[in-house]
């Protein structure tokens, strides 16, 4: 840590990678010391096309191994957007370096690795965090503030995040690869459905899920099939249900509504926020009115906005992950709220998945953590 500034390195040339790269720039405490890939030539690359789009104060140093980015005194925190079925080996082995770790999600391919990850990070004192941006954006923060005094009660939970691919994805695509991403479309998307159902319910665990694989894809007779298309439900001991839908083969979607005893919050892009410079929610409380014959119902939606940038600046909910991320490693304490809440989001997800392949039955959850 220098100038008050954490000191970043990437640990894989993913996809995603591209967004954080950007996200730890504008995160104003934070630098990028380096980045890695299995090929120099690749790390080079990314550095490259990167720096064009977004750059850096000072050019990352492209590495060609992951073991030479974990071994540099100069790095604290390390992000890791690699495959699932790779990240447990990764996190463990930067938690034994002393990096810090924030890591992609699914976090692991079921709570067993997500257990044996945050066992390595608390014996290493490191910081664990996943990377669901949303968290870290002042809607949230807002959201929670309506849920508690405008909503009410919350009865019901309903999410979907979905988005069409074409056939080529389904064939090459590593989301779609059994041994790489096993949990397909419940993993990539769903998880987001599930954190946000689990954030509105202040993190109570669900006592009952069940779940349903509506579409799945296997890439090779060599890989397990991954689900394409799935939808679950979730009951919880208040009385409370929940339902979610993520699928690689419906129309990008990604809303999600909270039905309380006085009203009900809806919001339209809770993952992703839609471009531009302000984030957006509505309350709803419509009434309805019987006069004589006329019987008339009044939409009372009330529209939120808040000046917060979507994405690619400071102070958008990206920038937000790295800044608290940053700051938490700045601090020197470790926050096991973050841990708790991945293994919570991951055993979840496992129950689900459990439920479908046994055709839907439902499956208890174990006391809550």
């Amino acid at each position: 840590m220098t100038n008050n500034h954490c000191r970043w390195g990437i640990l894989g040339a993913a996809f995603i990678a591209r967004k954080n790269w950007q996200a730890i720039r504008d995160a104003g405490n934070a630098t990028l010391v380096a980045v890695a890939s299995r090929e120099l030539m690749r790390a080079q690359a990314f550095i490259d096309e990167c720096q064009a789009s977004a750059p850096h104060a000072v050019v990352p140093e492209a590495m060609g191994s992951y073991e030479a980015l974990l071994a540099r005194t100069d790095i604290d925190a390390v992000y890791i957007p690699l495959p699932t079925g790779l990240r447990k080996e990764w996190v463990i082995r930067a938690a034994q370096a002393g990096k810090h770790v924030l890591v992609e999600k699914p976090v692991g391919r079921h709570a067993g690795e997500v257990e044996e990850i945050i066992a390595v990070c608390e014996q290493h004192r490191v910081q664990f965090m996943d990377g669901v941006m949303f968290m870290h954006g002042r809607r949230l923060q807002r959201m929670r503030e309506v849920l508690d005094q405008e909503v009410g009660n919350i009865r019901n939970i309903a999410s979907q995040f979905s988005f069409m691919s074409d056939a080529e994805f389904q064939r090459t695509n590593i989301r779609t690869h059994g041994a790489l991403e096993p949990l397909g479309c419940l993993g990539d998307l769903g998880w987001y459905c599930l954190r946000f159902t689990l954030w509105a319910m202040r993190y109570s665990t669900p006592v009952q899920v069940t779940g349903r694989i509506h579409a799945e894809t296997r890439q090779s007779p060599d890989t397990p099939p991954v689900p394409l298309e799935f939808s679950g439900t979730l009951a919880f001991a208040s009385g409370t249900s929940a339902s979610f839908y993520c699928s690689f083969t419906t129309t990008n979607a990604q809303w999600a509504v909270v039905s309380g005893n006085q009203g009900l919050l809806q919001v339209s892009d809770f993952v992703l926020p839609f471009s531009g410079a302000q984030t957006q929610f509505n309350l709803t409380r419509s009434d309805f009115v019987i006069n004589g014959c006329r019987f008339d119902m009044h939409a009372g939606v009330q529209a939120e906005s808040l000046d917060e940038p979507s994405s690619n600046a400071p102070g958008s909910q990206e920038a937000g992950l790295f800044q608290a991320f940053s700051k938490r490693v700045l601090s020197g304490q470790i926050d096991s709220h973050w841990p708790q809440i991945t293994l919570q989001t991951q055993r979840v997800l496992d129950a689900c998945l459990l439920s479908a392949r046994q055709g839907g039955v439902p499956v208890v959850m174990p006391v809550a953590v």
